[in-house]
């Protein structure tokens, strides 16, 4: 694959640095010629009405569907992050968990995008293909500096001269050139942020621009250089609830009289979060006009995201829900506590455990190009464009966790926030706390491309075509993902007394770093907890792994029964390394077309891109073993396989045709129509396609009535295609006044070979050459689905208002998605445990082991709206917005809302396994801002974020309805800062 790739770079290179040299060497020539007229329209962004006219003007004249958020000021997004940037646009979300793999912590500033509902995105900057080494397609938009954009814009039904890749839409970063101004641009900013709720020293954000150009002998040269900085400090408290659990009343639960079963949760726990990020973004660009027919420029964007953070948590390890006593008792009519004291004299107190877990994450991107245009005449242009893009993320996550009985917990559900009762004095106490557990994880990624396009576009002075556009673009990209398993391993935990060890390693006995923590200003005031709890010492976490090898060597202690214990940290074992690369070949043309003389003029494009993909992993496939089987078990009955480890390259290639047609209609000169039509895909992510399986054999029954259960599980599939999209978009346009606009849209998507989580046969030979199949759970291309919505926008100024009031205006926009999923068929040899798995992982079973009904797509709010009231007149700039989402499912069978100690009822024990849907409940919050410009060169201002102190609620979806999971809070969030522009 290496020398594969090499060879297809140098070809890339020779061809791009070719074309580049035939575009530039008429330079010499007209260099001579080059006149002093080389005027270039200025680009002047201040204040909300310039922004709103510039990203209004961009929407109306674009031959695509096209939304988007310009800078109020040179470089200045108005919110604190890109991911926050995006969430005002009609049809844009965006999470609020740090992953969607782990709803438990809240991130601040956002995370994941979704357009239209979907989370196929592509990322742009300045139109060319970015990305973060996260194993994913695009950048995690909290990454880049805001301070470094000039725009974003989002295009929602794609043409075929856009690179292929996007469903929902794609997102393009826009940044400064030189030549945008007229000459000398200096622009630069410095501000404070100070956190409500995380308190201490305010955290400093600085950015500053310079551009200019020249003429020179050589013809006009222009620079630009635009460097940000940023630091934040943020905490998140967090209240959280056990799922409930069904109480039989009978004679295991005598406390229960009520004469129905009831429900109630194994306890309520807490958390609080210390979040630490740093931003570091560099932007420099060099343009050159030998003369009015030439132009090149040379970029270069970097970067830089590092975010540390420190937790405290405290939370149930009950093992067994039906050791749960309920005193003092109160039900709603199913018979779900809503108030009580919870006890479990069976374990000698409520096993808890309190953890201190520190997280750092270090991620950079840094992206080269050069790009140069050739315009002989007024008819031809011709473009090269050549791109390097490298990404790097290294994470480590360590975890060192104490545990605690504790004697009873009152808990209270009937408020807005749930009230938790403990003995303070027992909290407070380290003598009654023992060593529980530690958990280690670490990862590394590095992604690269080279990319090389041309596109050459032809204007025809008259008639229907008015020009035509064709094009190809090659890239080259490498992917290397390492990940580590999270190495979980117990210290001392209560179900390993008796058996395993006789004691606990109580701290008392086993002396080791810890610290008495009180939980200040909790909630703001708004919860009460204990005054203090004992928890290790952060130095446990951070000092992996010499501290983890010191507390483990506690179990080597005589009274223990694995005296030859030894720690082993976390590794990059098996299936942990994903190695991949990736090749595209793309062509397309497009043609332009209009009737200018109807009396509805019509304008549009029609095209047709094809793209062909070679992608190839590297991995392992480890086949099964038949265990050792009961005595009675006669021979023959249960095949038996041979464990065998095959590592390999695997490859899969596949070709997409991809038309596109965009029809706009003027109706007036301010009021148009849109209708487009288009085929898009969205490849797999990287850690979708990595190549590791295993194989395994287990057995049911003993006798001849034994039975072999073939299993299997995927940690990716390397011949995974892309889901496709068949969409259509109609949009109706009217631009009452230059920052003034109504429009509205409806859409659909009809989607296929949407990837999920299933099952499909994998074949294995028996040692006797029989080959079975054995049903397999990972990523396939499973189900088809379609998403189907309306968006409304407005957008006004209140000119007509006498005096002040004239500086009011108004933003507002509704989005309405909804949307199904439909799973193709499964494999005819599916076992009833396989059926349970795959209900699990897309469905989700309750604690009484019964199912749920369908489900709709993740991470899709069926209404979403903006609204901003805003003030620009004379020196002062102003801005509320509010944004709010309804609720929607984030995940199935994800950290916090899975177990195995479920109710069977076949067997009376819990011993079932169980995973809930885990939904966000809806969400607004309240922003504001506020500037006051001393002259054209000087502004002063502050910014704010969740003014109202907002809670964000998850629920847990169980049949005795959706019930509470999580309650977090951020606090308010301020931001002074000063804007100098020359």
């Amino acid at each position: 694959m290496n020398s594969l790739n090499q060879s297809h770079r140098k070809l890339m290179l020779a061809g791009a640095s070719a074309l580049v040299l035939c575009v530039a060497a008429p330079s010499v020539v007209f260099a001579q010629d080059a006149g002093k007229d080389t005027a270039v329209e200025e680009v002047v962004v201040t204040g909300q009405r310039a922004a709103i006219q510039s990203a209004q003007k961009i929407k109306q004249n674009a031959l695509e569907i096209v939304d988007g958020v310009s800078a109020d000021d040179i470089g200045k997004l108005p919110d604190r992050s890109v991911t926050e940037v995006l969430q005002r646009i009609v049809g844009v979300t965006i999470d609020h968990t740090m992953s969607r793999g782990d709803p438990e912590h809240f991130s601040v500033e956002g995370s994941g995008v979704n357009i239209r509902g979907l989370t196929y995105v592509r990322s742009e900057l300045n139109g060319r293909d970015s990305f973060t080494a996260n194993g994913g397609r695009s950048l995690s938009f909290e990454d880049v500096p805001p301070e470094l954009m000039a725009g974003v814009d989002i295009y929602k039904n794609p043409s075929a001269e856009q690179i292929e890749g996007a469903i929902g839409g794609l997102v393009n970063l826009r940044t400064q050139m030189p030549f945008n101004h007229s000459g000398l641009k200096l622009a630069g900013s410095v501000a404070a942020g100070w956190g409500e709720l995380s308190k201490g020293k305010a955290k400093p954000s600085a950015s500053f621009l310079f551009s200019n150009r020249w003429d020179t002998p050589i013809g006009e040269i222009g620079a630009l250089f635009d460097v940000a900085y940023s630091k934040s400090h943020t905490r998140t408290d967090a209240i959280q609830q056990e799922p409930y659990f069904p109480q039989a009343a009978d004679a295991s639960n005598p406390w229960n009289t009520t004469g129905k079963t009831v429900w109630a949760p194994n306890g309520l726990q807490w958390r609080t979060l210390d979040f630490d990020r740093k931003r570091v973004g560099a932007y420099g660009a060099l343009q050159w006009r030998p003369n009015d027919k030439v132009e090149t420029a040379l970029t270069w964007f970097n970067s830089q995201y590092d975010m540390n953070w420190g937790e405290y948590a405290i939370f149930s390890q009950i093992g067994s829900p039906g050791n749960v006593v309920v005193t003092n008792g109160q039900y709603d009519a199913k018979g779900v506590l809503t108030k009580g004291t919870l006890s479990d004299p069976s374990d000698g107190g409520m096993p808890f455990n309190d953890d201190v877990r520190a997280a750092n994450r270090k991620s950079r991107t840094t992206d080269w190009a050069w790009s140069t245009t050739w315009t002989p005449d007024d008819h031809l242009s011709i473009k090269t464009d050549l791109q390097y893009v490298r990404g790097t993320t290294k994470g480590f996550d360590s975890t060192v966790a104490t545990g605690l009985l504790i004697p009873s917990e009152t808990i209270d559900l009937t408020g807005k926030l749930p009230k938790i009762g403990v003995d303070t004095t027992y909290m407070s106490n380290p003598s009654n706390y023992y060593w529980a557990f530690t958990m280690d994880h670490f990862d590394e990624s590095v992604g690269k491309e080279w990319a090389w396009r041309g596109d050459v576009d032809y204007k025809f002075d008259d008639g229907v075509i008015k020009s035509l556009r064709f094009g190809a673009r090659y890239t080259d990209r490498q992917a290397e993902n390492k990940n580590t398993p999270y190495n979980w391993q117990a210290l001392s935990q209560t179900w390993m007394l008796g058996w395993y060890m006789p004691d606990l390693a109580y701290l008392s006995d086993y002396k080791a770093s810890n610290t008495l923590y009180s939980f200040p200003n909790f909630f703001n005031g708004q919860a009460s907890l204990p005054s203090a709890v004992v928890f290790p010492g952060l130095d446990l976490a951070n000092g992996w792994p010499a501290s983890y090898a010191k507390l483990h060597a506690f179990r080597a202690d005589n009274s223990f029964s694995d005296k030859g214990y030894t720690f082993a940290p976390a590794s990059y074992g098996a299936g942990a390394i994903n190695l991949q690369g990736e090749n595209t070949w793309a062509g397309y043309v497009q043609a332009r077309f209009g009737w200018d003389q109807l009396t509805w003029p019509v304008d549009g494009s029609v095209g047709v891109r094809v793209v062909k993909t070679r992608a190839e992993a590297t991995g392992s496939f480890v086949g099964a073993q038949t265990p050792t089987l009961d005595t009675t078990i006669p021979a023959g009955v249960i095949p038996t396989f041979v464990r065998t480890s095959t590592e390999g390259t695997y490859a899969n290639d596949y070709t997409n045709v991809l038309p596109s047609l965009n029809v706009r209609v003027k109706i007036r000169d301010n009021l148009q129509a849109r209708f487009a039509a288009a085929r898009a895909l969205a490849r797999p992510d990287f850690s979708q396609l990595q190549a590791y399986t295993t194989l395994d054999v287990s057995v049911s029954g003993t006798g001849s009535a034994a039975r072999a259960n073939l299993t299997g599980t995927g940690s990716g599939n390397p011949y995974l295609e892309p889901t496709k999209s068949d969409q259509f978009d109609a949009t109706l346009e009217w631009y009452f006044a230059p920052t003034g606009s109504l429009t509205a849209a409806v859409f659909h998507k009809k989607l296929s070979d949407v990837v999920t989580n299933t099952l499909y046969n994998v074949p294995y030979a028996a040692s006797n050459g029989t080959v079975y199949q054995f049903s397999t759970t990972a990523p396939v291309n499973g189900a088809k689905g379609k998403a189907d919505g309306i968006e409304v926008a407005y957008s006004q100024f209140f000119d007509f208002l006498p005096g002040p009031l004239s500086g009011f205006g108004l933003q507002a926009n509704y989005t309405y998605v909804d949307s199904s999923q439909e799973l193709y068929k499964l494999p005819t040899n599916v076992t009833a445990g396989q059926q349970a798995t795959l209900a699990l992982n897309q469905l989700g079973i309750d604690t009484d082991g019964s199912s749920y009904g369908e489900l709709p797509l993740t991470n899709l709010s069926k209404h979403t709206y903006n609204v901003a009231l805003m003030y620009e007149k004379g020196p002062i700039s102003a801005r509320l917005a509010y944004n709010w989402r309804s609720k929607y499912l984030q995940a199935v069978n994800v950290n916090g809302t899975r177990g195995s100690n479920g109710y069977n009822k076949a067997t009376g024990n819990y011993d079932q396994n169980w995973a809930l849907p885990t939904w966000a409940d809806d969400y607004g919050q309240l922003d504001a801002s506020f500037f006051y410009k001393f002259n054209e060169q000087v502004s002063l201002g502050v910014e704010a974020q969740n003014l109202t102190d907002a809670q964000y609620k998850q629920l847990m979806q169980q049949n005795i309805g959706m019930k509470g999971r999580a309650w977090f809070v951020t606090g308010r969030r301020y931001n002074a800062q000063l804007r100098l522009t020359f």
